[in-house]
């Protein structure tokens, strides 16, 4: 009985041992895109005050492809040490596991460990596309039903799901050409291959700047600061097409709390440094720290959310 206490109480007090060394070596952290956008963006904003707060170095390690699945399976099946870390966005988490079969992971893959940012989404449209406001996209996009080829980052994420919803709300018909990742997409948009992308604005807004692209909505509650001439969505008689996109950290299922109150601690210390706020400001998001508890509500609420937006649009992986 005496042994049996003594590996109890060792079994309880390894993990606190482990978080009081923890990290003893760099931590990864899996992004589900390319550089560039919103996530990579994030990411590396969490990186600083982590390999500050922490002591170690942080790595980005970019997985694109497969609508941010491969790197979604490569953290699930990781060791649950802290080491490995998932920048999760949004739509990936919330709707991938309605509209993929057979993948590596489920949310019950991962641990939360808090929200680095959030974003609002743009629609922009190619110049030659003779649309100025959404009422005339709407217009001209059923003038000429599956004319218009609209771009997405991958299958499954805001652009995808946040388009079908639009096409549901309107009664139009475009066509879907997804593409691994933002940079990928933003490039055939500048060309004219595909005349629509919806997508946050620190993809874009250099080129909407430039003329390259002509913004025509903000799918958000307010306007964005950046380009405070584009109206919302709701000013232009659209209301509830609201596209908030976020990027969180999350940690493979098993992870001791403690390790992960650890990291979480240092990135909340890290959002709230007047210079990362403002970096994260002149790249067009919003630092947004969210603890576990909080974050997991989150995910919880977006997941109903959109599955049931997937279900009822019927939103297929194509």
């Amino acid at each position: 009985m005496l042994r049996k206490l003594i590996a109890l109480s060792f079994s309880l007090l390894a993990p606190l041992a482990a978080a009081q060394d923890f990290p003893t070596h760099p931590i990864t952290i899996v992004v589900p895109v390319p550089p560039g956008g919103i996530v990579d963006l994030a990411a590396r904003l969490a990186g600083e005050p982590l390999a500050t707060g922490l002591g170690q170095p942080t790595v980005i390690d970019n997985r694109a492809g497969a609508s941010g699945n491969i790197a979604y399976g490569v953290v699930a099946g990781a060791r649950p040490d802290g080491y490995t870390l998932l920048a999760s966005y949004s739509m990936y988490h919330a709707s991938n596991p309605s509209m993929f079969t057979g993948l590596r992971w489920s949310a019950e893959s991962f641990k939360p460990v808090g929200m680095i940012a959030v974003s609002p989404h743009v629609v922009t449209v190619h110049p030659s596309l003779p649309v100025h406001n959404l009422k005339e996209l709407v217009a001209y996009a059923k003038a000429h039903p599956g004319e218009i080829n609209y771009a997405s980052q991958g299958s499954g994420s805001v652009p995808h799901v946040g388009t079908e919803l639009f096409k549901q709300m309107t009664g139009t018909d475009m066509v879907h050409v997804p593409y691994k990742g933002s940079g990928p997409a933003i490039q055939d948009v500048l060309s004219g291959r595909v005349q629509l992308f919806v997508t946050t604005p620190p993809s874009v807004i250099g080129h909407v700047q430039m003329g390259k692209l002509r913004a025509i909505a903000i799918a958000g509650a307010t306007r964005h600061p950046m380009i405070p001439d584009v109206p919302t969505a709701a000013e232009q008689g659209y209301p509830g097409f609201e596209l908030d996109a976020w990027v969180s950290l999350f940690a493979p299922a098993g992870t001791p709390d403690a390790v992960v109150q650890k990291i979480s601690a240092a990135l909340e210390a890290g959002l709230k440094k007047p210079e990362l706020i403002k970096t994260a400001n002149e790249a067009g998001v919003r630092a947004n720290y969210q603890n576990p508890e909080e974050l997991g509500r989150t995910v919880a609420q977006d997941t109903a959310h959109w599955s049931q937006v997937i279900k009822s649009a019927n939103i297929t992986v194509n």
